[in-house]
């Protein structure tokens, strides 16, 4: 029984890394959204950064009806935030943040 245990937590393990720091963006850092598609928006830093959410489900009417969020202590996390579809009300969860990588610069 405990080697059926161990192996289950040892499974369990490299499926979700157990400390996995949540990335909060600052909201008064953030510039503008961009709604790429019914799962992907895109968050504009004051920076120039651009951080893409990935959430986990499609969000009917997100492309078409733009969104809005409520925070507490001004930032928005991922996998813990979630958003509303402006027009229908649908409720969806935000998923992971990813930094991308800086626009490569003209070679004109």
């Amino acid at each position: 029984m405990h080697r059926l245990f161990l192996g289950v937590c040892c499974a369990l393990a490299l499926v979700a890394p157990a400390s996995a720091t949540p990335v909060c963006l600052k909201t008064y850092f953030i510039k503008s959204t961009k709604v790429i598609d019914a799962k992907t928006i895109d968050f504009q830093m004051r920076d120039g950064s651009v951080y893409r959410n990935n959430m986990p489900a499609s969000c009917t009417g997100l492309l078409f009806n733009g969104f809005s969020y409520r925070v507490h202590a001004d930032e928005i996390c991922d996998n813990s935030q979630s958003i509303r579809v402006l027009r229908s009300g649908e409720v969806c969860l935000l998923g992971a943040f990813t930094k991308l990588p800086p626009p490569k610069p003209d070679s004109h």
